[in-house]
């Protein structure tokens, strides 16, 4: 509730008095305001009240309270491990204590119960109200200065709710900030302070109130409410919240009433403003009944999905059980709900006074409703259960009539759904007395009703109402990024419903008949695609495309194949690498079925789970369901290590329901995947009802209507924090239907439907850059370059602040939504238009200006740990969460980039040069020791000092070195002062502050071990003076508080007592002007030149270590090593050429000099990016012509590289072991190639030193096997050393693919030759030609007829043996709509052995036994039917004639 009249307050200290002023004198807190207490004054005050409130002679008489007995009521507050616990203690209403007071001559020694508070004496009894301004807290730091809070409420001398204030124009979240920075000093930690329930942050024009969360790491925005009126305005104006929320009475029944401590998660709630005037409009209408007239009705709770339906529901029936008003309250639920939710939702709730019943037959829940146990007040039951109590089921109608005799209420969830309705009416009729009260998301309304009964008709008047539209921009449910996802082209849809309505097949019947061409037009040009919509000309409802489709369209193969692909291509970016999990809805059980198995076969490593019916009946659909759920059990069973039966199918629901949501026993499992459910697969149960916040995408695979939107699309809308910005939602089944159903539903449940959508992409981009540019403006107002320092005026920064947040929110989101630093061009499509939007902002600017962010909310240097007063929004997931991972993340991810470089091309290349540059611009963010300690760290490196470790980052080097030098500085302490060494390094080994350094006494104890006469001595040498004895120990105690806190003091400490001059300055005050250049290390002056004889005995070494058996049947070894140097020094062309400089560089890095790990690396990246270029040149000198692409007009690749020299591409078909072992090192380097790092830095040296001799043996062996092809061309490898120039003339010698037919069968060079699309043109035509028309009469049927296919592809050359994967990937291109056989290269890697591993030619059927025998002429008659059919699509060679 907007107010121009809002006072403004220029000081916090008036707008306090103001506060504090209205409070005393109109709201109910009228026992005194208490000016400045200290703790001990407010423990007094405390014990004061205690002793008046509890004077009865069985109490504390006319004795006051000891201290020591007060002590014992601290004790128990001490003892309470969080505000949850607190709660259950001050709602408990007492505590106990034994006497000590000998002036209690009647209790002394005894023990006595105190009452400390009673939720009902409101403003009555012994409740007293105070005030306290301005409360003093201990010093976090000895040497800090006193703080002090704002306002303090106290009921019964507790301070139950902190208010903190900030005066006029500055941003609530300060106060927030604030509050949370006494929660990190320990303030509320311990003491009467822990007593806090409520914390209340407000400004003049904004107020936030939230449940005390206790540890620091728990305040989240998403839990921190305003206030608002009973139709959802916000009310701003801070005397309505003083005379609305902290009131009397409305202060007490917020402690009392409308606080919950959730036993599920042990955590501290607060109600909502919606969720208070549900729950006491209920207890409203309920002490209003007249119980003897049967005319009355309870009423319905019209409360968005999401926004806490059943903690209202639960604190509406506990409100009404605990005054008296019913005598049974009872929760309805639908039976699979309560199976899979079941009751601990809200046993969670329930305080120790509250027993929540549970009914496991409808005879228990007879007893219980007959029952006078107040244990029994609260029952949780289905509604089926509750339907049965009538005389049909055998009930008693004498039972019947003494249950309808109490007052009983019936709190229905969910009770919009149209299975309630007669079991509702049934439920009446059996007790005319009961109140009847519904909670829904979703109403039944009479526009959507569809012959249901409607809600009003049912349960009466709604009492309050909370919609989405409210929620959404409340913050207390996430809006909805939703798309629609055409698995058809919508011109394939038309056409197929045009033939569907006309009876034909083809467009040829169409073009005979002029009546079915206007039909057919008005199909592809006219009717839009919705199943019915308005006729824009006539008005009238009108039938769509999608009304004409076949029915099953959406339930074929290939719609189910192109809805997983897509989940499968968005899952990594929608869930946020796994973070998050989806929900796949489908229109029955056996598509369900069909999905699972589609994941199952297609892509198993994701974790999906399904969930439907178990109801199985004596059919063939029965069967299968059967067949079904106990593979679903089975694969659950051995992924998870669970052991649930069909018998145990509930347990299994409600084991996948707690899984998905992270609850009990999976608290924990976001770090562990295997234990995760990435994808559950349902048809209807888990749509309604079930909450999970780290569900945020659901698919939809079927038509939905109204309630079933609202409900299915909510399960993505709990709230989770900024990495969940709102819910996401895809649907796939007659998608134009569905969007028009959406429409439709947020007609009827959204007041205003536009803000239930979040913007798209496009706009998120758009507003980044506007955000941005904004930013830019105010810093070069300031003349400020590259955001080097924040501007210099208040106005300035509160605006930077305020954008930089926004553009931040709008980040996160749109990374969701396939946003990426590295992609700075983004196009889109709007019909047959498209628009780009360019970034303005990258990762490196966006970084620089998240630290001036930072640095807003530094403390300012001068003592004073308090920050100077800011008017700036704080966004604390910004500040803290966020930031140290990102920067991290940037930071290594800018390392990575270095040693690469640096691996790769050497510490002298501009481009390791450049990605240094960038590496120390990220140190910007790291402390000045960091910074140090990571130059250490990059020179170590690069002299070869530190072998790098896979796994670690450049953050987990830094922190290993500071460990090692932090263990030398101990050393270096205890053995100058006498110091236990094991004491000091336990206390720096924990997380130790100025707060709990003497946790355990264990620093006093510390200091006990000091040796006197050395710490004097020590202490006089860092000091530079004389220092007297009586001075030693203070001395000596701020040197170790120092020593132990200040790691920039610590290093100034041991510096001055080794002698160097230093001022001792905190870590904060001594940050590096300038970056250090890192030089190249020891071994930066690199030799040029090298040994050739040098290099002649170690490749002699490594050629006779490597293929010993080949020598003999080359060239000498000494023409062997020639021929390369050769190559290398022989001009053929300028494009070939150039790689000879990269081989001697190699040559020059391993040979010239030692050469470190560095150079090793360095060598090899050489050698094996240069290999294929080396292959071309040996090419061109053996032929005197450039190598040729096999496709033409392409440039020639690695695979036409290999083609052209026979002595590589024969050593695949080789039957010598050591040829067979070249093979295997081949496939290696293309590996190797084919990798951005072609080795792992973190490789050993050892593994370098194998990986390249394998590189260099592979040089070697392809140039000593062409020395005689290189002689035929004229060259002469043993003659003169003088290279020569490469000849043009041609030489009979043609490349092996041009001759000698013995190598491969039925003319696999043909094959070979042939471009890359035609061989797979031909591999795709023969493959739909065997399957044929009628697949299931194809020889190719089972999925071992892949190991013919796969075989008769490997022999005849269209793929290279054993590149399963590559053969999969054209198998999948091909996009065969009749191949249903399914492949995974994981089965040919399973099956492609022995027998079938050789030459088709070899195959045998001896020694198999009669299975195999089957199976193997299965397969072989498979293999011979598709040899002649590729055959006979080979094309033939033209004549050379």
């Amino acid at each position: 509730m907007a107010n121009d009249n809002t006072q403004f307050f220029i000081k916090e200290l008036a707008f306090e008095q103001a506060l504090a002023n209205l409070l005393h004198t109109s709201h109910g807190w009228d026992g005194g305001i208490m000016m400045n207490p200290t703790e001990e004054d407010l423990v007094q005050n405390w014990a004061n009240i205690l002793y008046d409130n509890n004077r009865d002679i069985n109490r504390l008489g006319n004795a006051p309270l000891t201290k020591t007995e007060m002590q014992q009521v601290i004790d128990q507050v001490n003892m309470c491990a969080s505000p949850f616990e607190m709660n259950r203690l001050i709602n408990g209403g007492q505590v106990i204590i034994k006497r000590d007071n000998p002036a209690d001559a009647n209790n002394c020694g005894k023990e006595v119960y105190l009452k400390i508070f009673d939720a009902q004496e409101i403003c009555a009894g012994q409740s007293r109200y105070q005030i306290v301004r301005q409360p003093r807290f201990k010093a976090s730091h000895p040497l800090g200065g006193e703080r002090r809070g704002d306002i303090m409420l106290l009921i019964n001398g507790m301070p139950v709710i902190h208010v903190e204030l900030k005066r006029s124009g500055v941003d609530v979240t300060q106060a927030v900030f604030q509050i949370k920075r006494y929660t990190h000093e320990g303030v509320f930690s311990s003491g009467i302070f822990k007593l806090v329930q409520i914390f209340v942050a407000m400004t003049p024009e904004k107020t936030l109130y939230f449940a005390n969360p206790g540890a620091e790491d728990n305040f989240k925005p998403e839990f921190q409410f305003h206030w608002a009126d009973f139709n959802n305005m916000e009310i701003t104006d801070w005397r309505i919240i003083a005379s609305q929320l902290l009131s009397i009475p409305m202060a007490h029944q917020l402690v009392g009433y409308y606080t919950i401590a959730d036993e599920k998660d042990k955590m501290l709630k607060v109600l909502r403003s919606y969720q208070y005037y549900a729950a006491s409009k209920i207890s409203d209408v309920t002490h209003r009944t007249n119980w003897d007239t049967h005319q009355h009705r309870g009423g319905y709770i019209w409360h968005t999905t999401g926004s806490g339906k059943t903690m209202t529901s639960f604190k509406s029936a506990q409100l009404i059980a605990n005054s008296g008003d019913a005598d049974k309250v009872v929760f309805l639920l639908d039976r699979i709900e309560l199976s899979i939710q079941s009751l601990d939702e809200y046993r969670g709730f329930a305080g120790d006074d509250d027993s929540i019943q549970d009914t496991q037959n409808t005879a228990i829940l007879v007893s219980k409703l007959r029952s006078i146990d107040p244990d029994d007040r609260l029952i949780v039951t289905s509604i089926q259960k509750m339907s049965n109590i009538n005389v049909q089921n055998g009930i008693a109608q004498s039972e019947i009539d003494a249950i309808g005799r109490k007052r009983l209420v019936f709190i229905i969830d969910e009770c919009h759904r149209s299975v309630f309705g007669g079991m509702l009416i049934g439920i009446k009729n059996a007790f005319p007395r009961a109140l009847l009260f519904g909670f829904t998301g979703t109403p039944v309304f009479e526009e959507n009703a569809h012959n249901e009964i409607t809600t009003e008709t049912l349960f009466g008047d709604m009492l309050h109402k909370y919609t989405i539209a409210s929620g959404i921009p409340d913050g207390n449910v996430l809006g909805f990024d939703v798309y629609r996802v055409n698995t058809y082209e919508d011109d394939e849809l038309r056409e197929k419903a045009a033939f569907a309505q006309l009876g034909v097949h083809s467009i040829e019947e169409v073009d005979e008949d002029e009546e079915k061409k206007k039909v057919y037009n008005k199909f592809i040009s006219e009717l839009q695609m919705p199943d019915t919509y308005n006729d824009p000309k006539t008005g009238k409802l009108t039938h769509g495309i999608e009304h004409y489709l076949p029915k099953d369209i959406y339930q074929q193969r290939v719609h189910q194949l192109a809805v997983v692909q897509d989940i499968v291509a968005h899952r990594e970016q929608a869930s946020k690498n796994g973070k998050f999990h989806a929900i796949l809805a489908t229109q029955n059980i056996p598509e369900a079925i069909a999905y699972y198995k589609l994941f199952k076969e297609l892509y198993p490593s994701v974790n999906a789970v399904t969930v439907f019916d178990n109801n199985i009946d004596n059919s063939d659909e029965g069967i299968a369901k059967e067949d079904a759920i106990l593979e679903m059990l089975t694969d659950y069973n051995a992924r998870y290590q669970t052991t649930f039966a069909l018998a145990t199918y509930g347990k299994y629901k409600k084991d996948v329901a707690k899984r998905l949501a992270h609850k009990k026993p999976y608290l924990g499992i976001e770090h562990d995947h295997q234990q995760q459910i990435d994808l559950l697969i349902v048809v209807t149960q888990m749509l309604t009802g079930y909450d999970s916040k780290w569900v945020n995408t659901l698919y939809v695979d079927k038509v939905m209507k109204y309630v079933d939107i609202i409900q299915s699309f909510s399960r993505t809308n709990r709230l989770f924090g900024p990495d969940k910005p709102f819910g996401i939602i895809k649907y796939y089944t007659f998608p134009y239907t569905m969007e028009q159903n959406i429409e439709d539903a947020l007609e009827v449940y959204v007041d205003r439907p536009l803000g239930v959508f979040v913007d798209k992409l496009e706009q998120n981009l758009d507003s980044i850059n506007r955000y941005f540019l904004h930013i830019s403006d105010i810093f070069k107002s300031h003349n400020i370059q590259n955001f080097s320092k924040l501007p210099d005026t208040r106005e300035d920064r509160n605006m930077f602040a305020k954008d930089f947040v926004q553009m931040t929110r709008l980040l996160e989101a749109a990374k969701l939504q396939g946003f990426l630093w590295e992609k700075t061009e983004y196009e889109f499509e709007h019909g047959d238009t498209y628009t780009k939007v360019k970034m303005e902002i990258d990762e490196s600017t966006y970084l620089t200006l998240l630290q001036r962010y930072r640095e807003l909310f530094e403390s300012k240097p001068g003592g004073n740990s308090e920050p100077t007063e800011f008017d700036y929004p704080i966004d604390t997931y910004i500040t803290e969460t966020g930031t140290g991972t990102i920067d991290a993340e940037y930071i290594n991810s800018k390392f990575v980039k270095f040693v690469k470089n640096l691996y790769m091309n050497g510490p002298g290349s501009e481009l390791t040069k450049e990605a240094l540059k960038e590496l120390h611009k990220t140190f910007a963010s790291l402390s000045q020791r960091d910074q140090r300690t990571a130059i250490v760290v990059l020179h170590d490196i690069e002299s070869g000092d530190l072998h790098l470790e896979t796994g670690k980052t450049i953050q987990d080097y830094i922190a290993e070195y500071q460990l090692r030098e932090l263990h030398k500085q101990i050393m270096i302490l205890a053995e100058a002062t006498g110091l236990n060494f094991s004491q000091l390094t336990h206390i720096m080994g924990r997380d130790v502050t100025e707060q709990n350094i003497n946790e355990y006494n264990q620093f006093e104890n510390l200091k006990l071990t000091l040796d006197g006469v050395k710490t004097r001595a020590f202490l006089e040498k860092i000091e530079g003076t004389t220092i007297p004895p009586r001075m030693v120990r203070p001395k000596a105690d701020k040197m170790l508080r120092d020593f132990i806190l200040d790691g920039a003091k610590r290093e100034a400490i041991l510096k001055a007592y080794l002698g160097v001059n230093v001022d001792v300055k905190s870590e904060a005050e001594t940050l590096p002007e300038e970056v250090v250049t890192v030089t190249a290390g020891k071994n930066s002056e690199v030799e040029t030149g090298f040994n050739l004889e040098t290099v002649r005995d170690k490749i002699e070494e490594i050629l006779t270590s490597c293929i010993p058996s080949l020598l003999p049947h080359m060239r000498s070894k000494k023409e062997i090593i020639n021929s390369v140097f050769y190559v290398i020094n022989t001009k053929s062309i300028d494009s070939l050429d150039g790689v000879d400089i990269f081989i001697q560089r190699a040559f020059e890095n391993l040979y010239a000099k030692k050469s470190t790990l560095v150079d090793k690396h360095i060598a090899f990246n050489q050698l094996v990016t240069k290999f294929e270029a080396y292959l071309k040149k040996l090419y061109y000198l053996i032929n005197g012509k450039e190598l040729s692409a096999c496709n033409e007009g392409d440039t020639p690749s690695w695979k036409d590289a290999l083609y052209a020299h026979k002595c590589l591409w024969n050593l695949r078909w080789s039957t010598d072991e050591a040829k067979q072992q070249l093979y295997k090192w081949l496939l290696l380097v293309k590996g190797w190639r084919n990798e951005e790092s072609h080795i792992s830095p973190t490789a050993s040296e050892q593994e370098v030193d194998t990986a390249l001799n394998i590189i260099l043996t592979m040089y070697f062996y392809v140039t000593g096997s062409s020395i005689t092809a290189l002689e035929a061309n004229g060259h002469d490898i043993s003659g003169s050393d003088t290279p020569v120039e490469a000849t043009s003339k041609i030489v009979d010698f043609t490349p092996y693919h041009m001759n000698d037919e013995t190598q491969i069968a039925a003319e696999p060079e043909d094959i070979r030759n042939l471009p890359e699309e035609t061989r797979i043109d031909i591999l795709r035509k023969s493959i739909i030609q065997l399957l044929g028309y009628t697949p299931k009469k194809s020889p190719f049927t089972k999925q071992r007829h892949w190991i013919a296919i796969y075989r008769i592809a490997a022999d005849m050359g269209f793929i290279i043996d054993g590149d399963y994967a590559y053969f999969k990937s054209i198998i999948d291109n091909m996009e065969i709509e009749t191949l249903n056989v399914p492949l995974t290269t994981a089965y040919l890697e399973k099956t492609v052995k022995g027998l079938y591993a050789t030459n088709i030619e070899d195959w045998t059927n001896e020694g198999l036994s009669s299975k195999e025998l089957a199976e193997y002429e299965e397969i072989k008659s498979c293999a011979d039917a598709f040899s002649k059919v590729v055959v006979k699509n080979i094309p033939k060679k033209k004549s050379s004639n």
